[in-house]
C-alpha cells in the first residue's frame, strides 16, 4: 500500500497489525470506546469482532501503542482476556512497537560513506 491509502498521520513503512482478544462486553460500551479509539491519531483502522471478541487494530507504531488503546478500553470498563497467549502478544507487541519507534528515530549508517572532514571526494 501507498502512504496515500492510508489516513493521515500513517506511515505504511510503520503501520503494524494487532488482534486482541476482549473479555465480554456490553455492545454500547464497546460502540462507544471503537468511536474513541478511531479518532486516535496515527490510527489507519479498527474493527471488532463481536463473535470471537476479537479487537483488531492497524497503526503508525510511531504515532501510537497499544497502550493508548488499552487506555480508552480501561476507560469504558473494558478488560483484555487474560490468558496466556492474549498476555504472550501484548508483551511481543509493546517491544515491536518500542523497536519501530526507536529505529524511525536512528538515522541509517553505511560504512561506504567517506568521513566529513575527509578531502577525498569520488
Amino acid at each position: 500500500m501507498t502512504d496515500s491509502e492510508h489516513r493521515l498521520g500513517v506511515s505504511g513503512v510503520n503501520l503494524v497489525m494487532r488482534h486482541l482478544k476482549l473479555n465480554p462486553v456490553e455492545k454500547p460500551s464497546m460502540d462507544a470506546a471503537i468511536a474513541e479509539i478511531d479518532q486516535l491519531y496515527g490510527l489507519d483502522s479498527v474493527f471488532f469482532d463481536a463473535k470471537r471478541r476479537k479487537l483488531q487494530l492497524a497503526y503508525d507504531a510511531t504515532r501510537l501503542c497499544l497502550d493508548c488503546v488499552e487506555e480508552i478500553l480501561d476507560k469504558y470498563d473494558i478488560e483484555v482476556s487474560g490468558d496466556w497467549w492474549t498476555r504472550f502478544k501484548e508483551e511481543h507487541y509493546r517491544f515491536v512497537d518500542q523497536n519501530v519507534k526507536d529505529n524511525a528515530r536512528q538515522e541509517p549508517w553505511s560504512c561506504h560513506r567517506t568521513p566529513p572532514d575527509s578531502q577525498h571526494r569520488r
